[in-house]
């Protein structure tokens, strides 16, 4: 496999991510990891984003620092870039930047803050992308990250990762376990630790967040990811049957929308050391 698999969002992908997983998953949280970056940085800063996917947590960030504030957003995916600067052109103080979080194109001790929303849990060297964090920060620079907690504090992902891989009798796509497989907070806090950040803390944020369709979320995890890729991969199974199924045990499991679905993630902060 691709060391890079996971992370392959390509086609119609970026904008069923943006479109369906976007108002459910991300703006919450995007919105939470902003307020906790503008409240650790004294004035204007120079803010790299790692995978920052389709823009959301890049468009929170800009809004929400104060005016004179640099953020380079970069991701692996050209696709996903491409859809964001698409759609958040019009940002202020922002450049977008196709960059791998393992190689990271900048000097070192060059920013202020490393900012990385649901990124980290792609990344097939989790020390080598927290080294890499580390380099480019300078001395006492700011380290903001989140992860998803399990299928158990996110069950509606649960429902459909379940369905999803009920169409499987062999290899049933299992994207869904990689970014929801991140979520032990000791083994998130000595990575860093051992990598050279200090003061690292972490926090569960939860959220209940509406639906007005539960075909949204049901199509945005089928489609809006990966998964959809290991889906057609197999070709005898028509994907609008399982977004239906999907959608079904949604309502089965959470009552007929309007209704409001549970997310739980865990967001890290820390320091570089000061030298």
């Amino acid at each position: 496999m691709n060391k890079h698999a996971h992370t392959e969002f390509t086609g119609s992908i970026p904008e069923n991510y943006d479109t369906y997983l976007g108002p459910i998953l991300f703006e919450f949280s995007s919105a939470d990891l902003a307020r906790r970056v503008h409240a650790e940085l004294d004035g204007p800063a120079r803010i790299l984003e790692i995978a920052c996917g389709t823009g959301i947590s890049t468009r929170h960030l800009a809004n929400t620092l104060p005016e004179g504030t640099e953020i380079v957003a970069t991701d692996l995916n050209e696709a996903m870039l491409s859809h964001a600067k698409k759609i958040n052109g019009d940002l202020q103080g922002v450049t977008w930047s196709q960059a791998d979080a393992l190689d990271l194109p900048f000097d070192d001790k060059s920013f202020d803050a490393v900012v990385c929303q649901f990124g980290i849990m792609f990344f097939p060297d989790k020390a080598l992308g927290v080294q890499e964090m580390n380099r480019v920060l300078k001395p006492g620079g700011l380290l903001a990250l989140n992860v998803w907690d399990s299928f158990d504090h996110n069950p509606s992902v649960g429902v459909i990762d379940t369905v999803i891989k009920s169409f499987f009798e062999t290899d049933p796509p299992r994207f869904l376990e990689v970014p929801f497989g991140y979520n032990d907070p000791q083994v998130c806090r000595n990575l860093l630790s051992k990598n050279g950040f200090v003061d690292v803390d972490h926090t569960y944020v939860s959220e209940k967040v509406e639906t007005l369709d539960q075909a949204l979320p049901a199509r945005g995890f089928v489609t809006g990811n990966p998964t959809i890729l290991e889906i057609e991969k197999h070709g005898n199974i028509d994907v609008e049957t399982i977004v239906a199924e999907a959608s079904a045990a949604l309502e089965r499991e959470f009552g007929p929308a309007p209704t409001r679905l549970s997310f739980q993630e865990i967001v890290y902060m820390a320091r570089k050391t000061e030298e």
